[in-house]
């Protein structure tokens, strides 16, 4: 009997072994409808789960250039399962750094300039991007050449991996329908196997998917359903399903307010460079950037001094005005916003080399165009660029005037946690309280009725009043449920033998027909269970990892000392005590029974406490 369980379990684990082995023994070809087989391999079938499949769901080509930004992205995709491509497209920009679900884009080489963008589908089912704050994304790492030389070559695999499963992502969570059967790299290139399951239907809204974004709807379908299956009402109606039971089940049904109190940070602020911020109002600033003091910046002959601002528009929507009221530039300059030239002087000077003239100019250039920068500040990060040409001595200003419409708003919506209850036949409303007054008590109405209400929201300048018939319902329903049960089994004896028995003597309590009871003991042995190993015998390694991770203040390496860390690995030694290596890593702890439960433990509490308030204890201010 052992040796049968020991090769019924070595069988099992040739199958599913590791999440690898699982996927090509069992979810791959269930997925494509491949015959699967059985444990000891003795009987194969092939499983229908899917309706339709296709060996080309979606096909990534990748071509770095010489940036290292990932120059060209081709992005095939079959939307109809019919095996053939139905749209090719190229990204309309750069990558730069990838994240779990989106791209990021920078100026070519650099971590200047950059937009975010989230992974999204159009109403045609073709991925698109969609530009988004940087906080939206989750799992960003820099691939470019300003974090290090050929990081999309050296790592294309994980590359490919990363981009891709951010697009099959977006395609999963707009149509649930869709399952990746399998992935596939070859060179720059990553395939996608893919299967449409859940529902043979055409419509991705299909009935099995809606209670992800509905589920209080399942009480009320499942009780109509109930309602007309007949074997479900001759189960009921069976002597097991005739015990019935109550539960009471407690709700509210919530007026929330929220009040918004934009301040100018909030709509648009400025994140990097620049000299100063001019606040003439709660809702007007100037951002100045530049160096203005009378020859501040010295030339030479001739020398290009650049000055950057980066502003970060939060609500676009909210900007009444933005322009550029002021400039000046001794000898040349030129003013550009996210790398767009929009003004330049005292000649038309249009290139990023020097200036189409004579360098020195023996004067002052200013300028008052009063342009309007709104049609460029979108949502998002945005780099306003002042280039100087001086010769000798000389300065540069520049003047972003902002105003913003900083008003009092607020939003208001109704939470109801009890549509399910109240929807539910077997349920019924046992008690109220709406706002402080009791309208139910024991099932029956009270008669009485609140006031409508009037509440104050918000504090300092942003308050609101509101009045309203109720904004908080208390509510306790009463609701049947299915009691009926088979008596308890009777575990006198199971106990008694347990409390009884001993290593070597077994005792037992049997109830005779008549119902006396008789006790009896007699030897009892367990059978020699054999030596096991104390442990699975692992290996810990390490190697080491340019910080290529990236945040909204940037990417993390380059504010690091030592851009440099660490990537430990733990692996499963071989049979002869191997300890399996990969690519770069050095043996740390070599094959063995390994306890890092400590150092697990204190990593773990430095990541909590690093993540916790700091909290200041001296009385001294």
């Amino acid at each position: 009997m052992e040796d049968r369980a020991r090769a019924a379990a070595q069988a099992s684990r040739a199958k599913t072994s590791d999440s690898d082995m699982l996927l090509n023994t069992t979810i791959t070809p269930a997925m494509s409808g491949q015959p699967i087989a059985t444990v000891d391999n003795s009987k194969t079938f092939t499983p229908t789960i899917a309706c339709q499949k296709t060996q080309s769901l979606l096909e990534v080509l990748v071509q770095p250039s010489a940036s290292g930004d990932i120059g060209t992205v081709k992005i095939s995709q079959d939307k109809d399962f019919d095996g053939t491509f139905d749209t090719v497209s190229n990204l309309p920009v750069p990558v730069s750094g990838i994240c779990a679900n989106g791209i990021i884009s920078c100026a070519p080489g650099t971590w200047n300039q950059c937009k975010y963008f989230r992974w999204d589908v159009d109403a045609s089912k073709s991925l698109k991007l969609t530009q988004v704050d940087m906080p939206e994304l989750s799992g960003c790492y820099c691939v470019n050449n300003s974090c290090g030389a050929n990081l999309v070559w050296n790592n294309l695999n994980s590359v490919l991996g990363d981009l891709g499963g951010g697009m099959v992502g977006a395609l999963t969570t707009a149509d649930p329908r869709i399952g990746v059967a399998r992935a596939q790299i070859g060179g720059p290139v990553i395939d996608y196997v893919g299967a449409q399951s859940t529902a043979c239907a055409s419509d991705g809204t299909v009935a099995q998917t809606a209670y992800k974004n509905n589920p209080a709807a399942i009480q009320g379908d499942a009780t109509a359903i109930a309602a007309g299956n007949g074997i479900f009402q001759m189960v009921a109606a069976s002597p097991a399903g005739s015990g019935k039971a109550q539960q009471t089940r407690a709700c509210t049904i919530e007026r929330q307010v929220n009040i918004i109190d934009p301040q100018l940070d909030d709509i648009i602020a400025r994140t990097a460079g620049g000299y100063a911020t001019s606040r003439t109002g709660s809702n007007i600033a100037d951002f100045l950037m530049g160096s203005p003091p009378d020859n501040s910046l010295s030339g030479g002959s001739c020398s290009l001094f650049d000055f950057r601002m980066t502003l970060h528009v939060s609500d676009p929507a909210r900007i009444r005005q933005a322009s550029l009221v002021e400039w000046f530039a001794d000898d040349w300059g030129q003013v550009r916003i996210d790398g767009n030239l929009v003004d330049s002087g005292p000649s038309p000077w249009t290139t990023t080399g020097l200036p189409p003239g004579k360098c020195e100019l023996k004067k002052t250039y200013y300028a008052f165009p009063n342009l309007d920068l709104k049609p460029y500040l979108t949502k998002g990060d945005h780099e306003i660029w002042l280039r100087a040409a001086v010769s000798s001595g000389g300065e540069a200003f520049a003047d972003v005037h902002v105003e913003v419409d900083d008003s009092c708003g607020s939003t208001e919506q109704l939470v109801d946690l009890c549509s399910g209850y109240a929807a539910d036949s077997k349920c019924h409303l046992d008690s109220e309280d709406v706002d402080g007054v009791e309208t139910f008590r024991g099932g029956v109405a009270t008669g009485l009725r609140p006031l409508p209400q009037t509440r104050l929201f918000g504090a300092d300048r942003c308050t609101l009043q509101l009045t309203r018939d109720f904004f908080l319902r208390k509510r306790n329903y009463v609701c049947e449920t299915d009691n009926a049960r088979l008596p308890d089994p009777d575990l006198s004896r199971g106990a008694y033998i347990i409390d009884h028995s001993t290593e070597t003597l077994l005792a037992d309590k049997q109830t005779q027909a008549n119902g006396s009871v008789t006790t009896s003991t007699r030897p009892f042995s367990l059978p020699d269970r054999g030596s096991v190993p104390a442990c699975e015998t692992i290996c810990k390694t390490q190697a080491p990892k340019i910080n290529t991770a990236a945040a909204p203040s940037g990417v993390m390496g380059s504010q690091q000392n030592d851009p440099t860390g660490i990537d430990t690995f733990y692996h499963v030694c071989s049979a002869d005590n191997v300890c399996p290596t990969g690519p770069g890593e050095q043996i740390v702890s070599a094959c063995g029974c390994l306890d890092d439960f400590p150092e697990a433990v204190v990593m773990m509490q430095t990541v909590r406490l690093g993540g916790a308030d700091m909290t200041c204890t001296s009385a001294t201010p």
